[in-house]
């Protein structure tokens, strides 16, 4: 599931999939919670190439609920843009 937002010009997409991936002829498995990551991109303004990064969101256990996954997600984009959750710009190569 993937959710787009915008936050001081860039673009945020929300990432929140199964902690445990789908076995081959079972249903999706959300009793073990969930995982989150987010990509912060650049809008595509058509004249060059947009530059955009992936983050996973830091956690020790997986989330409950896609709620608390996604609210987690939009707390740390807006961390990592202010430049609150890490030394390095978000632009700089892992």
């Amino acid at each position: 599931m993937s959710t787009i937002r915008h936050y001081r010009g860039l673009d945020i997409s929300l990432l929140v999939y199964p902690h445990r991936a789908t076995e081959a002829g079972f249903g999706h498995n959300y009793d073990e919670g969930f995982d989150a990551s987010i990509r912060i991109s650049e809008p595509d303004s058509g004249l060059a190439i947009a530059r955009s990064r992936l983050f996973r969101v830091p956690g020790k256990r997986p989330f409950v609920n896609t709620g608390d996954a996604r609210r987690a997600s939009l707390v740390y984009a807006e961390m990592l843009i202010d430049g609150r959750a890490s030394d390095r710009p978000i632009w700089e190569a892992a």
